[in-house]
């Protein structure tokens, strides 16, 4: 995963981690969002509508080896599971393609961003920081959209919803490009707490809520895209397509056991958002190549301490 070569994105980047960590505090070894986590290990089985849309190999080969780490927001590695500010969940999965070779969809459990680009988005927490977040959110809908859009805790990580914001191309054997939106849909169903009811769980509910269902055994989702028509806006993460855009099934993961050494594990390894892969390309989404610039600093600081 190599460093992005335009120094303006690696120096918001770096402001980006180090107001996140400004927030969050400096906790070395944990990433500076998203720093309460575990991870899973599973199968993803691709459908046949995956492999007309994209040559790449996790969605042609007959099965693909998966890690699927689930999080909480903030960079605090304590937070409670049931505190508002660990909303919205995440859901980072691996694709093991073999030789040390893979590929990342990285989702989270609101179909919301609040900025287009990493710029306004570091505007968006200084402001936060600052006290003036309400003349900013004034000022940018898309962030007051962010803001406003209901999250509520999950009864489990595995009964959770999650999008990708972002649009990927599927590029299919005769070079065609098809935009799509991921959406990571659980077999168990979108099942969340009311308010009243999060408050009686245990600080780690999540986590040992994954554990007993593993042990009962395998946990089911879907891989679902929505594909753009013709005219969509794909390079903004903060405009919707509209609903009645098709969508079609890429595949189904299975999840039948954690990762071993998860904390060791969780600290070493960096999900990227770009897809590295022949079938799959980014948009021009100006977020990919910041999100990527991020993943890679912060994780570069987690492995050095």
């Amino acid at each position: 995963m190599p460093f992005p070569t335009d120094e303006k994105i690696m120096e918001t980047a770096k402001a980006l981690v180090a107001q996140f960590q400004g927030i969050f505090g400096s906790h070395p070894g944990f990433r500076p969002a998203h720093a309460k986590g575990i991870t899973t290990k599973g199968t993803f089985t691709p459908s046949e509508e995956a492999k007309k849309l994209s040559t790449a190999p996790h969605f042609n080969n007959p099965s693909t080896p998966i890690w699927v780490r689930f999080s909480n927001s903030t960079g605090i590695p304590n937070i409670p599971d049931f505190d508002d500010n660990a909303n919205p969940r995440g859901c980072g999965i691996r694709f093991h393609l073999g030789d040390r070779k893979h590929t990342d969809i990285v989702t989270h459990s609101t179909p919301f961003f609040p900025m287009r680009t990493g710029e306004g988005f570091l505007e968006f927490l200084q402001n936060l920081v600052a006290g003036t977040i309400g003349d900013f959110l004034g000022k940018n809908p898309s962030a007051l959209a962010f803001v406003q859009a209901p999250k509520p805790a999950p009864i489990s990580y595995g009964t959770e919803e999650y999008f990708g914001v972002n649009a990927f191309k599927l590029i299919d054997s005769a070079g065609k490009a098809t935009f799509v939106r991921y959406h990571v849909v659980p077999d168990a169903g979108v099942k969340v707490l009311t308010n009243e009811e999060v408050k009686k769980e245990d600080p780690d509910y999540l986590s040992k809520d994954l554990e007993k269902r593993l042990a009962e055994g395998p946990i089911g989702f879907k891989i679902e895209a929505q594909v753009a028509a013709e005219g969509d806006i794909t390079d903004d993460a903060t405009v919707h397509w509209p609903e009645d855009r098709p969508v079609v099934t890429l595949g189904t993961f299975k999840l039948d056991s954690l990762l071993a050494d998860n904390l060791k594990e969780q600290k070493y390894f960096i999900l990227d958002p770009i897809p590295r892969v022949q079938g799959v390309e980014p948009s021009d989404d100006p977020l990919l190549e910041m999100r990527a610039a991020v993943y890679l600093w912060s994780g570069k600081q987690r492995r050095a301490a």
